[in-house]
């Protein structure tokens, strides 16, 4: 595999630019004094941001993009050997690296390389780990999955080679390029089942990553995690574990909540009251996100004053149960839950947020996942006092496998909980408009581009 000297920047053209992680990484390497050249297939925020720090990036993706002074192509699992850019770089024989790789290499850069993993929970847990040291000016080096506030985008990076933070992805066993000293497992779910035979499939690729740290490294996991044995057998590093359910180093007790259901809490660390936390992100689900948070800022020899601050200061991440405005006299959130076990965390929340009527407009991500968790997908809905559906976003993957919407709208209305489907998103506005009422809370929910309804109808 081709390797970055780090001392000798050169240049590196991104396949997929704009991509949320692709993005962090180009101003990573920016900033290291790298020349960043990229393609993608229409302007964002990101790659207007990416040009202003001095990157050249085409809208389109053909071959002359790819030119002779370029020294390394960078790609993602998106991108296929039929991509023009790829197969004029493999023609050219230039070295690639997939985005995987690339972010490996980057963490070899830095003394302790801090990587979030999980299932469920991510972009949350990176972007409180990054309140926490943010707080304590440990001016770390910081790449999370969504658009954080405090560091005024999806990227931060430091001035020194200390600390850097990184979630860690599993889907196509990305992580197993990483070069963690510290990991943190949030959880382990069946998801990614295009890739993933089944749950022993998907935790067997965990253990995989725990087993990269060294022996003088830390795994801070989720007591509860499904697996948990099998995926922390025969780990030589220390092993910190935190619960909401059991015993472990790191427990919650006297739970309470305010009116918008965040929680406030005392933190048990191995026996003793470490002190209070409140949060200002709501849901139980978050409790243990802190947990987690909590257990690495310990570990970094943080005190508990700087960690319940730090905590505090943090009121969440764009499309994570994100407060948009109100229509109809109705509050309308969006949220990024795609997966059975996300929705039911998010949906349990919103039953401590004020509300009359729960409505939830959703949009399945992925055919296989939509197929594969059918029955899941309907018994987290109904939580929800009205499902409105819209068509399954496709992602990276064609229909072959014969699923719709309209089949989770027949399971939903099977356990008594009222859902309807609508082709467009136009149809699920016009629906919305006409049924809101002040009081009701409307949560836009899913992966894709669900959030342009809630935006639409708040732009009236």
């Amino acid at each position: 595999m081709y390797q970055i000297n780090f001392s000798k920047p050169l240049h590196l053209h991104f396949i997929g630019i704009g991509g949320i992680s692709m993005s962090g990484l180009a101003e990573i390497l920016l900033g290291e004094g790298f020349r960043i050249s990229g393609s993608d297939m229409k302007k964002t925020p990101l790659t207007e941001h990416l040009e202003e720090k001095g990157a050249v990036i085409v809208i389109g993706q053909k071959a002359e993009n790819i030119t002779p002074d370029i020294d390394c192509v960078v790609y993602t699992a998106a991108i296929h050997p039929d991509n023009p850019e790829f197969a004029a770089a493999k023609e050219a024989g230039i070295p690639m690296l997939t985005r995987a790789q690339l972010l490996g290499e980057i963490m070899r850069n830095y003394k302790t390389p801090i990587a979030v993993s999980g299932t469920h929970g991510k972009t949350t847990t990176t972007s409180m780990v990054s309140h926490i040291l943010i707080e304590d000016d440990l001016d770390p080096t910081i790449s999370v999955g969504g658009i954080l506030p405090a560091i005024g985008g999806n990227i931060r990076v430091g001035s020194s080679d200390d600390l850097f933070v990184t979630e860690a992805c599993e889907y196509t066993n990305s992580f197993l390029s990483f070069f963690p000293k510290i990991e943190l497992i949030l959880n382990v779910d069946a998801d990614h089942l295009d890739f993933f035979k089944d749950l022993d499939d998907i935790a067997s690729s965990f253990h995989r990553f725990a087993a990269l740290l060294p022996d003088d490294g830390t795994l801070i996991i989720n007591k509860d995690t499904a697996r948990y044995d099998f995926v922390t057998d025969g780990i030589g590093c220390e092993i910190i574990t935190y619960s909401m359910e059991g015993d472990a180093d790191y427990t919650p007790a006297d739970i309470v909540y305010d009116e918008h259901g965040c929680a406030s809490f005392t933190c048990i660390e191995r026996g003793e009251a470490l002190g209070s936390f409140t949060l200002r992100v709501p849901g139980v689900h978050n409790v243990s996100n802190a947990l987690a948070s909590i257990a690495l800022g310990r570990k970094l020899g943080l005190s508990a004053d700087t960690i319940a601050n730090g905590l505090l200061s943090f009121s969440g991440t764009e499309r994570r149960f994100e407060y948009k405005g109100t229509v109809c006299g109705a509050t309308v959130i969006d949220d990024y839950a795609h997966h059975p076990t996300e929705i039911r965390a998010t949906l349990t929340a919103a039953s401590r947020y004020p509300h009359k009527k729960l409505y939830v407009a959703f949009q399945p991500h992925t055919y296989t996942r939509t197929k594969a968790l059918l029955t899941e997908f309907a018994d987290a809905l109904t939580l929800a006092d009205q499902v409105v559906l819209a068509d399954i976003y496709a992602a990276r993957e064609v229909n072959t496998i014969g699923i719709s919407s309209e089949d989770l709208m027949n399971e939903i209305r099977s356990r008594g909980t009222e859902a309807d489907y609508f082709p467009t998103f136009a149809g699920i506005e016009e629906y919305l408009k006409s049924h809101l009422c002040p009081g009701d809370l409307l949560i836009t929910m899913g992966a894709g581009n669900i959030v342009d309804v809630g935006e639409d109808l708040l732009r009236g």
